[in-house]
């Protein structure tokens, strides 16, 4: 098994893809390598401006014209996560396939203008919503797929489930380490409800990645990452792999809930497997989407 090779560009003609935080680092190349394999490709990502410029480099390097862009000012907000979910319905009577890919990490806690956790709103709640409000396309537009960009670094932690807005006890490494494991039980809920529909939900640990991860911090803590990036990450090009596997390869068409590490399904931890916590989990965040 592996990406479809980019000498095969047709591909995934006539399907749409759309990919969040795809103006940099990894998200980009998930965006470059849909690009290249046909699909009308759309990029999401701070400022309209931006969005449109990545577009027409993608265009430009790719010979492919269907590259769009979408730009949102904060997708930790929850009327920006509406709106873009209304924007890509508005856009598209046909969706096959949703990258949901921003995610960052806060040192210090922060909160939205909604009042959330800034890392829970932009980890957790923006694909759930984006993936929700956007089924019933996927399903219509089925075979469809559905990737949730996580990290290994869920391994070690539980939910917690008096304190999801990580208000008593704060750490930046911890509550991001929850946030990814939130996003595998997502995965996993959304795969169980999806049954059946023709469209596939799974997640995927791209490895560490040497990008902008971070650098939002400043200081020391920005510093150390990215030294820490440039001895021991792999490049956006490589992380992007498994996510354009994903998203592209038939030989997983039917494969729904998994976790996916090289190209290859790995077990999570124990607490990501945990169906009465994914079900917990779906149903406190359609309380945060009211």
């Amino acid at each position: 098994m592996g990406v479809p090779s980019p000498s095969a560009p047709g591909i995934m003609d006539g399907r749409v893809a759309i990919v969040t935080g795809a103006t940099s680092g990894i998200g980009r190349e998930i965006a470059l390598g849909l690009a290249r394999l046909g699909a009308t490709t759309v990029v999401v990502g701070r400022r309209d401006e931006r969005a449109a410029a990545v577009a027409a480099s993608l265009a430009s390097e790719t010979g492919n014209r269907r590259v769009d862009s979408i730009g949102v000012s904060d997708l930790a907000l929850r009327a920006e996560m509406h709106r873009l979910a209304d924007e890509c319905l508005r856009r598209y009577p046909k969706i096959h396939v949703l990258v949901n890919n921003a995610g960052a990490y806060f040192a210090r806690r922060e909160t939205t203008s909604d009042g959330l956790e800034r890392t829970f709103a932009l980890n957790v709640l923006a694909p759930f919503v984006l993936t929700r409000r956007l089924s019933e396309r996927l399903k219509e537009s089925s075979p469809a797929r559905v990737i949730h960009v996580s990290s290994a670094a869920h391994r070690g932690y539980e939910v917690d489930w008096d304190d999801l807005q990580q208000e008593r006890r704060y750490s930046g490494f911890r509550t991001y380490g929850i946030s990814k494991l939130e996003l595998i039980l997502l995965t996993r809920e959304l795969a169980r409800q999806l049954t059946g529909t023709g469209v596939t939900v799974n997640a995927v640990h791209p490895g560490f990645v040497r990008s902008g991860f971070g650098q939002n911090n400043g200081g020391g803590v920005a510093f150390g990452i990215r030294l820490s990036a440039l001895l021991f990450a792999i490049s956006p090009a490589r992380g992007a792999r498994t996510p354009l596997f994903l998203a592209s390869d038939p030989s997983v068409s039917q494969v729904t809930g998994q976790y996916f590490v090289r190209q290859r399904p790995v077990s999570p931890s124990t607490q990501a497997l945990d169906a009465e916590s994914a079900r917990r989990l779906y149903d406190r965040l359609a309380e945060f989407d009211r």
